[in-house]
């Protein structure tokens, strides 16, 4: 039989239903109030501004009283040929930075696991971690401070040597490996901190069963702590697909500058954006590319969702 008393109505019932649910979890909603505050100042109120990427933006017009043209904007920038630059490199960056980073991230944290002397895991991990903190703005000073043609510290040695010195900011073919470096040592410290914690999640009763049947170091990795640490790789690798087409913008900037020699092989779209934006005051066409940006990302993203839910249902985000 029905509970629902007849006297009232249905759907009165179940807005009661909602608001005693709302307060019962009060607590909570009060933890995500910031983050709800946060994605609504930042993410949803600024939802018109994507009008600006279909008008000939206007200073004294403003957005909604500039002309609407339609993909035009769109069309300049497929047509100009950088499009597929920017998006080709952006995407292969990324992808090499998911790749590497969740690859050596789970690798320091398995050796931070194996070292038995708790000082010197501490310090260890401190000396990893450290990295992440440093300003990339001092990250570019250090690796121009290195790299530089004419008084950096390996051209330098190099001339002392007897050997030419290298003309890195001229030639834009080391740079991919360059950048990625630096990303790695920045990072790789910070992203282990997941996967260590992942790792000593693990029933340490399910360790010691392995060893007393006799698994040796590499058969305790293999057979317990990769299994175990495969929905957080899945998870996080699910959440770095959806930034895939987002780059680093201040590792880029601060490493390669406005250098329109190395543009060609590490050019991204945050970059152009930034170019448009404030060196060319084209709010337009850079409106057009954040926007291409996010589509690709939010398709990505539930393409990717999608094949992990048929393949592995418990490891999707949704």
């Amino acid at each position: 039989m029905s509970t629902i008393n007849p006297r009232v109505p249905a759907p009165y019932s179940q807005k009661r239903a909602i608001g005693k649910k709302i307060w019962n979890s009060k607590t909570l909603i009060l933890m995500c109030l910031p983050a709800i505050i946060y994605f609504i100042a930042f993410s949803y109120a600024p939802l018109p501004g994507i009008y600006v990427a279909f008008v000939n933006y206007n200073y004294r017009k403003g957005i909604f009283g500039s002309p609407f043209i339609g993909l035009r904007n769109f069309d300049f920038v497929a047509k100009s040929g950088q499009l597929w630059t920017l998006t080709r490199n952006t995407i292969i960056f990324n992808l090499i930075f998911i790749l590497l980073d969740n690859l050596l991230a789970v690798v320091v944290a398995i050796l931070l696991k194996e070292i038995q002397s708790k000082a010197f895991r501490k310090v260890s991990q401190t000396m990893m971690f450290l990295p992440y903190f440093i300003s990339q703005v001092l990250v570019g000073l250090l690796v121009f401070s290195l790299l530089n043609s004419d008084t950096g510290f390996l051209n330098v040695v190099l001339t002392k040597l007897g050997k030419e010195p290298l003309r890195l900011y001229k030639d834009g073919s080391a740079w991919p490996l360059i950048i990625t470096l630096v990303h790695l040592w920045q990072k790789t410290g910070y992203n282990s901190v997941v996967y260590f914690a992942a790792i000593m999640g693990i029933d340490a009763a399910v360790i010691e069963a392995s060893m007393i049947d006799g698994a040796n170091g590499w058969q305790k990795i293999r057979y317990i702590i990769l299994p175990s640490l495969r929905p957080t790789v899945v998870i996080l690798i699910l959440f770095a697909l959806g930034g895939i087409v987002k780059g680093d913008f201040g590792l880029f900037w601060n490493l390669v500058g406005r250098n329109p020699t190395l543009y060609r092989s590490v050019d991204i779209i945050e970059m152009y954006v930034y170019r448009a934006t404030v060196s060319d005051f084209n709010f337009s066409t850079a409106s057009a590319v954040g926007l291409y940006q996010s589509l690709i990302g939010f398709i990505l993203v539930l393409t990717v969702n999608t094949i992990v839910r048929k393949i592995e249902p418990d490891y999707s985000l949704f």
